[in-house]
C-alpha cells in the first residue's frame, strides 16, 4: 500500500475562532466550510477544524484550553524573528527560537487560542 497524508483534522470548540486565527496568521485558504466543519489548504497538506459533539461540548468549561500530542509545522520563507515577532506583537504565545545541532532549521513554538501548539520552521541561511 502507498499512502499520502492528505488532511489532519483538530478537533474544536470555536471553529469560528480557529479559522480566523490559521486564516489571518497563516493565510490558510478555506476551501470547504459548513456548521461544523472548516477545511483549510496549508500546502501539501489539508487541516480540517470539526466542532466537538454537543455531548462532550458542554462539559468544558469556558476558556479550557486541551493538552494534545499534536504539533502543526509550517514552513515559512521569512526570517523566524520577524515572524515570531508579528505573532507576539498580536499576542500570541510563542515561545524561544531554538534549532539542534547538525539540524538545517530554525523552530519556534506557539499555541493557538484552544491551546494547540504550531511551530514555524525556517530554513538557516
Amino acid at each position: 500500500m502507498n499512502v499520502k497524508l492528505d488532511s489532519i483534522i483538530l478537533y474544536v470548540q470555536n471553529i469560528e475562532l480557529l479559522k480566523t486565527f490559521y486564516v489571518e496568521n497563516f493565510n490558510l485558504k478555506v476551501i470547504e466550510e459548513d456548521a461544523i466543519w472548516v477545511l483549510m489548504n496549508a500546502g501539501a497538506v489539508n487541516i480540517g477544524l470539526h466542532r466537538i459533539g454537543d455531548q462532550y461540548l458542554e462539559k468544558i468549561e469556558t476558556g479550557h484550553q486541551f493538552d494534545n500530542n499534536t504539533k502543526l509545522v509550517f514552513e515559512i520563507d521569512m526570517d523566524i524573528e520577524s515572524a515570531r515577532e508579528e505573532l507576539l506583537s498580536k499576542n500570541i504565545p510563542m515561545r524561544e527560537i531554538k534549532t539542534f545541532e547538525n539540524y538545517d532549521f530554525w523552530l519556534c513554538d506557539g499555541t493557538d487560542p484552544e491551546g494547540n501548539v504550531f511551530q514555524l520552521k525556517h530554513k538557516k541561511q
